[in-house]
């Protein structure tokens, strides 16, 4: 128990009788005297049992807490893509929570919103999104605003989510694919599928980013922002070759429209959609072009550490999802196996005849 400075301001640390918890609280003010008397008064109040601590969270609104937390966090900290879903996230949190008190967001509360965005129809995986939401912005609440005290959202168990195997393409619909593609898309597919770029990534690629005397592109990653710069492939350098000799406009694109500007995600979207439907391949996304680069990746004997540095996933538990093998790319795992075996009945047998013993195991050549 006792006062001390943070900054300029005066704050008081003092153990709450009701929970036994410590209780850290800002005196508000610069001046040690006033805080003194300030501090005085919570220790008479504490003394006469009269003292029960009350956060401001119980005067202010959920709609307060996502707006300023959106403003002052989202906006500063996350990647704008992730901005804007949380934006989007927003409307739906809104239409539940919007007029009660922060104190008043419980879990039983919390848990009759997961009832109703499923009687929505909404999937699992938004659901858990807008749960992360919530829980966040209580989280920053606690601990750099103390408006409150507790995080009622770690009390709700999230929904399960069900992940399909994820769809690769293989070889033989990759032909029929380009072949029903025009050439700016088979150029954009084949890109695809030999970095594993998203397609945002891929019409944003500036010639700026790209060292063709290092074979290598510079990519700034959209969710932790970091920078890296990677290796590029014989294919990928002979798309950039020919993009090169026939480059014009200002915008400096890779993979311009006609007109010299930035391809649309939905002209993208409409186009590969027609070609999906020329070619016959059901049940197939554009990012599934990324699930095939490194899909094809592992399926060739490249290490897991290797494929996540190229395909930039934070770590390799995340590939592991994308990491399908098919038997004949296992063969040579389990073939080890009979090497292996072959030493050690050579071995063995080589022991047995030494020690005068009749053999009981065979030599057999795989």
């Amino acid at each position: 128990m006792g006062l001390y400075l943070r900054g300029s301001v005066w704050w008081m640390s003092f153990m709450d009788p009701n929970t036994g918890k410590q209780v850290r609280r800002s005196t508000e003010t610069e001046d040690e005297e006033r805080a003194k008397r300030i501090f005085d008064k919570i220790k008479g109040q504490i003394a006469d049992g009269k003292w029960f601590e009350r956060l401001p969270g119980e005067d202010i609104t959920f709609r307060e807490l996502i707006e300023k937390y959106l403003e002052e966090y989202s906006a500063v900290q996350k990647a704008p893509k992730t901005y804007l879903r949380d934006k989007s996230l927003k409307a739906h949190l809104l239409s539940h929570f919007a007029k009660l008190r922060l104190t008043q967001v419980t879990p039983r509360i919390i848990a009759e919103y997961k009832t109703k965005r499923r009687s929505e129809k909404a999937s699992p995986r938004t659901i858990n999104y807008e749960l992360a939401l919530l829980s966040h912005a209580f989280t920053i609440a606690i601990r750099e605003w103390e408006w409150v005290s507790e995080n009622p959202v770690k009390k709700v168990t999230r929904e399960r989510v069900h992940n399909q195997m994820e769809r690769w393409l293989t070889p033989e619909e990759e032909g029929r694919l380009l072949v029903a593609s025009p050439e700016w898309l088979q150029e954009i597919i084949l890109f695809a599928i030999h970095t594993g770029f998203r397609m945002s990534e891929i019409l944003d690629l500036k010639w700026t980013q790209v060292d063709r005397s290092r074979r290598t592109v510079t990519i700034s990653e959209q969710k932790n922002r970091g920078v890296d710069t990677l290796p590029l492939n014989a294919t990928v350098m002979d798309i950039l070759d020919q993009k090169a000799k026939g480059r014009a406009g200002r915008s400096g694109l890779v993979f311009p429209s006609r007109s010299g500007t930035r391809i649309s995600n939905r002209n993208l979207f409409r186009a590969f959609k027609a070609a999906l439907e020329k070619a016959g391949i059901k049940g197939f996304r554009f990012h599934d072009l990324r699930h095939t680069f490194a899909t094809r990746l592992v399926q060739n004997g490249v290490d897991l550490y290797a494929v996540q540095k190229l395909g930039r996933w934070k770590n390799t538990a995340m590939i592991m999802r994308y990491a399908h093998h098919n038997p004949e790319s296992l063969r040579p795992g389990i073939e080890t196996m009979d090497r292996a075996a072959k030493k050690n009945i050579t071995f063995i047998a080589q022991s047995q005849k030494k020690r005068g013993y009749k053999p009981y195991l065979r030599l057999v050549t795989p």
